[in-house]
């Protein structure tokens, strides 16, 4: 692992050769969800210019990130899309961005995804608020040996999801008339749609949706510190729960259509005096 700690020291470098200020929060969009969420006072910027390994964007990620400052001395890195493990990435790799803005001094995270909808009754352009999540993706970014000032070994796992960080999105959205229930994430490897079969199972598991990211980076953030929110977007529902085929077209085209309430809610937390409060 030494590279990849060689690897994240000179993006560390870079990003201060380029004379960016150093982030507070991370903030990580979903598939067709790369909206705006204010007024940016750097970028936008490829990732390519930070990851030193080949990378590329699929529909709806454009992978470019801005730097805003939504209250005074809040400075908040945005990214506008993600590394997916079924493109090929490693686990170190996909989390690759999340380290990098640890590192850089961010301690809080909020991500955005879009998922198939499990839970009964829930539809397309529901608001799901992350309480917790299956990885049932195979993969783990803590397997290997990391520098331990990153954090302990085997990181405890039981607020992965920061209590404090949903209680504000929580409060939030009610303030802003935006439905926001709490549920369980189940995050597979992908990229084939799960078989009516294989959501039956994850169900009976226990899990409200279903999606291809997001435990990794968080497995990989809260191992390092860094206080975990997420927002994921219902943006189908999954195999069996209806006799509509599913495709990834229809998903850009939920998120579009929901990402103006996604950045109401994102652009209301990043602006709240508590949301650095730890």
């Amino acid at each position: 692992m030494d590279h990849l700690v060689r690897q994240l020291e000179r993006a560390v470098e870079r990003w201060d050769e380029l004379g960016l200020p150093r982030p507070d929060v991370f903030v990580v969009s979903g598939s067709g969800l790369a909206t705006a969420l204010g007024e940016r006072i750097a970028g936008p910027l490829p990732w390519s210019e930070l990851i030193p390994f080949p990378i590329r964007g699929i529909e709806g990620h454009p992978l470019e990130i801005e730097l805003l400052e939504p209250r005074p001395e809040r400075v908040v890195l945005y990214s506008r899309g993600r590394l997916h493990a079924y493109q090929g990435f490693t686990p170190a790799q996909v989390v690759f961005p999340t380290r990098l803005a640890a590192l850089l001094g961010a301690r809080v995270m909020l991500m955005t995804n879009s998922s198939g909808g499990l839970r009964p009754g829930c539809r397309p352009g529901d608001l799901l608020l992350l309480a917790d999540h299956l990885n049932l993706s195979g993969m783990n970014p803590l397997y290997g040996d990391f520098p331990p000032s990153w954090g302990p070994q085997f990181p405890d796992m039981t607020q992965a999801y920061d209590r404090r960080l949903r209680r504000l999105l929580q409060t939030v959205a009610a303030d802003l008339g935006i439905g926001l229930e709490e549920g369980v994430y189940a995050s597979v490897l992908g990229p084939s749609y799960e078989t009516p079969a294989e959501v039956e199972m994850l169900r009976r598991l226990g899990a409200d949706a279903v999606g291809m990211s997001t435990a990794q980076e968080v497995i990989a953030g809260h191992h390092m510190g860094v206080r975990c929110g997420v927002v994921s977007l219902i943006s189908n529902p999954a195999a069996g729960v209806s006799d509509e085929p599913l495709d990834h077209a229809d998903v850009l085209a939920q998120g579009r259509e929901a990402g103006a309430k996604v950045a109401r809610l994102l652009a209301a937390v990043l602006a709240h005096p508590e949301l650095e409060d730890g």
